[in-house]
């Protein structure tokens, strides 16, 4: 028989609802398994105290317990954390290193917000559950652990596997024994009990007196949902006792902490694009369709631009290439024009497909027609050297090299 009154005090959970009683007596039960355990329930239920139940009643509480927060280890370096690295296996990794399942080995790791993994980790933990095997970050050989595995989420994780962000063979064999926390606005009657346990932990901790809430205080705490949850309830318990002079909070008082919204954020939630799409799917294709639009957008400007400045660079081009009386070519008054021109057109004959102009065509022929020519008197001019005909011609070398294999002049 479960004394659920005792396990209450030792674990400071606050509460007489049927729904906190039973997920104690399920934690105390499934303690003198070896079985995984998920633990659900929104944040801030106070999720964190069940795997302690688990762990410090089972026979593994000699052995080590590890609590982890997926959520907040970077993905880069989540499976160097929980299986660890040899040295050398990636940059910083100046030695070898055990993770979690490692040092946890023969106790219990408590694995919360598990629903944030990365799908290839949650292959590796996969195998860990199957086998107790694993391999260590740029290893090939096979690590043996003896662990426990509680893991705990806040996340609807059916939804999750619907999307394709959780492994639904993972989830089953997590799951083997559920137990839920359920949500504060379910538990109106602990309500009031959790303000007054707050209320002296805070009158001790601070050297003052304890505040209490008159009837009318009372009713409208009753009546806030609480979307925080214990969390929240605490943090406002918590302002109250440290800003208000008066310890005896009315109705008035009380409406000051509590947010207007009922809403954990003041942005806008996204209406679904389809009937049945969750939101944060809606959400990310409206932003693929803002980003498509602006590229589509981008693409017609400089389609435009460039149209124009292929015009111009042809006009300007053929407006220089002309020769003197001793038979030279100038093609630009300065060299970087002259590379500039040459370099144009080559660019608008190897990458546009379409010139909207069929007249800007014929005479981009006609330019590279004049520019070959010019470019073989030059070197006849020149006999045939190079460096010469490149000062004639006022470009560069290298310039001279590509126009003569463009025109076939390189032999």
């Amino acid at each position: 028989m479960v004394d659920i009154q005792a396990v209450k005090q030792r674990y400071g959970i606050i509460g007489n609802s049927p729904q906190i009683d039973r997920a104690i007596i399920i934690a105390m039960q499934v303690a003198e398994t070896d079985l995984a355990v998920l633990i659900t329930g929104e944040s801030g239920v106070g999720k964190e105290n069940f795997p302690k139940i688990i762990h410090q009643n089972s026979v593994r509480k000699h052995g080590q317990y590890v609590a982890v927060n997926c959520g907040a280890i970077p993905e880069g370096t989540i499976d160097s954390e929980l299986f660890g690295h040899e040295k050398g296996s990636f940059t910083g990794a100046t030695e070898a290193r055990k993770g979690y399942f490692e040092q946890a080995s023969g106790g219990t790791i408590f694995l919360d917000e598990v629903a944030e993994l990365p799908l290839s980790t949650q292959v590796r933990l996969l195998r860990v559950l199957e086998s107790g095997e694993y391999l260590r970050v740029g290893s090939s050989k096979v690590q043996k652990t003896d662990v426990r595995v509680v893991a705990a989420t806040n996340v609807n994780v059916l939804a999750a596997i619907s999307q394709g962000k959780f492994r639904e063979d993972l989830y089953y064999r997590l799951n083997t024994v559920p137990i839920h926390i359920p949500p504060l606005r379910e538990r109106k009657t602990d309500m009031l009990l959790l303000f007054k346990r707050f209320s002296l932990d805070f009158s001790q901790k601070y050297k003052m007196p304890p505040i209490e809430l008159n009837d009318e205080a009372e009713n409208l705490l009753l009546k806030y949902s609480f979307p925080g949850n214990v969390r929240q309830l605490k943090n406002m318990v918590e302002q109250i006792a440290i800003i208000e002079s008066d310890r005896l909070i009315t109705a008035d008082l009380l409406q000051k902490y509590i947010p207007q919204s009922p809403s954990y954020s003041s942005l806008p939630v996204l209406k679904s694009a389809s009937m049945g799409m969750p939101n944060d799917m809606a959400f990310e294709r409206e932003l693929v369709f803002k980003f498509l639009a602006e590229m589509q957008k981008d693409i017609a400007d400089l389609k435009d631009r460039l149209s124009k400045l292929t015009a111009a660079g042809l006009a300007r081009a053929e407006k220089s290439l002309l020769l003197d009386t001793n038979g030279k070519t100038s093609l630009l008054e300065s060299n970087h024009d002259n590379d500039s021109n040459i370099e144009l057109a080559e660019y608008v004959d190897d990458n546009l497909e379409e010139v909207p102009d069929k007249s800007g065509v014929e005479n981009m022929l006609s330019l590279q027609k004049n520019e070959r020519e010019i470019i073989q008197k030059a070197l006849e001019k020149n006999k045939g050297k190079r460096k010469q005909t490149a000062i004639d011609l006022e470009i560069s070398e290298r310039t001279l090299y590509r126009k003569l294999k463009e025109f076939g002049l390189d032999g």
